[in-house]
């Protein structure tokens, strides 16, 4: 892959996509977007929810970032708040009725958090603070699977940072209101990169159910 290919690849859409749905664009820009989904996905060149779910430009609001953390709402000036403010975008502007939180397998910022810290080469100064989001679901897995595996731990892991982000999106006063009010449901999502396969959680059972045909 090169940016020469990239730059090949956009205008193979122009002559394609972007012509025979001519129309679909121009209302895009005319009536602006209005996706009722939202999905916070990780930053992984690997996931790509459009991509993966079939959807059609204006369908879906993505949000990404490493390892599809959401952090828990924080009003204090301090830093810049990109996750939050698409999160609030997407709540309060676009009014969208649902909101996913699409973790996957092999993910490697959950898969950083298991790294020997003298085993990292590089020490930086941004992922390491962000991925102390998805800290309660580590402890939580070494905490209750001692004997498991590193692989099984980092899967189990991938899950915890889901219901981490989801209980993180609560504290959010504009979520947390649309949530009771029937009018916003949430949800967790695990994609297996290896396998295909799609997991969403069940709140009733309390665990990830692969959906079938």
């Amino acid at each position: 892959m090169s940016i020469s290919h990239l730059k090949e690849g956009f205008m193979k859409f122009h002559e394609g996509n972007f012509k025979e749905k001519s129309a679909k664009w121009e209302d895009l820009v005319e009536n602006g977007q209005h996706p009722k989904i939202a999905v916070v996905a990780c930053s992984d060149s690997r996931i790509d929810p459009a991509f993966m779910m079939n959807a059609e430009p204006g369908e879906i609001f993505v949000i990404r970032n490493v390892a599809n953390l959401v952090p828990p709402y924080d009003d204090t000036a301090y830093g810049y708040h990109g996750t939050s403010a698409a999160l609030e975008y997407a709540a309060q502007h676009l009014k969208v009725t649902d909101i996913i939180v699409l973790g996957h397998a092999y993910c490697g910022g959950i898969g950083s958090l298991f790294a020997p810290k003298e085993d990292k080469e590089v020490d930086y100064d941004f992922i390491s603070p962000w991925m102390t989001i998805a800290e309660p679901a580590h402890r939580r897995v070494v905490a209750t699977m001692p004997n498991a595996t590193d692989s099984e731990q980092a899967r189990a892991c991938e899950k915890g940072g889901v219901m981490v982000s989801l209980e993180n999106l609560m504290t959010f006063s504009c979520i947390r209101e649309k949530v009771f009010n029937n009018e916003l449901r949430l949800h967790g999502w695990m994609v297996d990169i290896r396998q295909g396969t799609l997991s969403c959680y069940n709140a009733e059972t309390n665990q990830f159910e692969e959906i079938k045909k």
